[in-house]
């Protein structure tokens, strides 16, 4: 393949092998989150609560994370200063900030899954459908040239929200479930501001130092605030993450704990490049959050088919049919809108 031709490929379709990856890590992610929480995992003496994931998950997640990018060569693209001759790789303020949003993104996804009452997709469309909102929110305030199919996209994907809201799954949500959502989508917010401001540039150097500067902030700080709650907080939640810092190594799913953080740096890698195209945020976040409503479902059937739990809804179903006709939207127009100009340039 010539080098135009894989810039070519690259351009239209990097961002689909991308959501690939982003829908390959969030089956098994999400599933083993439900599972270890439900305690319906075989030889579980009990439920493991997700504060008590969150400790090991996070230093798995941090690990994963230095070793991508060490093997990747990407921390010569993040701002370096020198300290006693060594040069050092550090965040800028903004990609510092942006990075703590991404840590309340990575804590509050993993305990999403582990609410009870709420299904793995139920609970997907409801955090995916707000960012979905926020998307063209954000791009309008960022004065980024938001296209009409990236509308149909959105639309489509708020009626799948609106599809499961109809049931009445909504009805079991609890506080605690609604606070974690609502800090995620607000961290989701303040993220995407920061990414269309800094970030979404053509100059791919420009999007890989973002990318690091964000990352080497994010699973180090969500860790070393589960580790200051455990070590000095009062009442249940510290209580929870002491727990999990002591107990969860000699369980016998501590191994699985580990491969969620791994498979939860995964999606923060495939996800996060995603976000990061320089397209509009109407148009990238639709297949970040379509891709992981996709493996909601999968995750939810695989964990049917294997463990005997309770399948997705009807409404969940028809939520995620939607979410497929908005991936259609999001993908054929620009297609056509391609070929229509090669032929004009042809033309000419």
């Amino acid at each position: 393949m010539t080098h135009s031709r894989l810039a070519s490929f690259k351009q239209n379709w990097g961002i689909w092998l991308l959501a690939f990856g982003y829908f390959a890590c969030y089956v098994p992610y999400s599933a083993l989150t439900k599972a270890l929480s439900r305690g319906i995992y075989p030889g579980m003496e009990r439920p493991l609560a997700g504060f008590e994931l969150l400790p090991y998950s996070l230093m798995a997640s941090m690990v994963g994370m230095l070793v991508f990018i060490t093997l990747k060569g990407w921390w010569q693209h993040a701002h370096h200063s020198r300290f006693l001759n060594l040069e050092v790789p550090h965040p800028t303020r903004w990609t510092f900030l942006s990075g703590l949003c991404t840590a309340g993104i990575i804590a509050t996804t993993t305990m999403a899954y582990t609410f009870e009452g709420v299904s793995i997709v139920f609970v997907m469309l409801l955090m995916r459908g707000g960012v979905l909102i926020i998307a063209p929110i954000v791009d309008a305030v960022s004065r980024r040239k938001v296209r009409w199919f990236s509308w149909s996209g959105l639309v489509l994907s708020l009626a799948a929200l609106l599809v499961a809201f109809a049931e009445g799954a909504g009805y079991a949500i609890t506080l605690v479930c609604a606070v974690d959502i609502s800090i995620y989508l607000a961290s989701y917010f303040v993220r995407l501001r920061f990414m269309s401001r800094f970030a979404k540039s053509s100059e791919e150097n420009a999007n890989l130092r973002y990318f690091v500067e964000e990352q080497m902030v994010a699973t180090p700080a969500a860790l070393l605030l589960v580790t200051l709650v455990a070590l000095f907080g009062h009442g249940n939640i510290p209580h929870l993450l002491a727990q999990g810092f002591l107990e969860v190594p000699s369980s016998p799913v501590f191994l699985l704990v580990l491969t969620i953080g791994f498979l939860s740096q995964g999606t923060g890698i495939f996800g996060g490049l995603i976000l990061l195209d320089k397209r509009e945020n109407t148009y990238c976040v639709p297949v970040n959050r379509s891709s992981s409503i996709l493996a909601g479902v999968m995750a939810s059937y695989s964990l049917t088919l294997l463990l005997g739990a309770r399948p997705p809804r009807t409404g969940e179903l028809v939520g995620a049919g939607l979410i497929i006709c908005a991936i259609l939207f999001l993908t054929i127009p620009p297609m056509m809108e391609k070929r229509r100009s090669r032929a004009r340039s042809h033309a000419a």
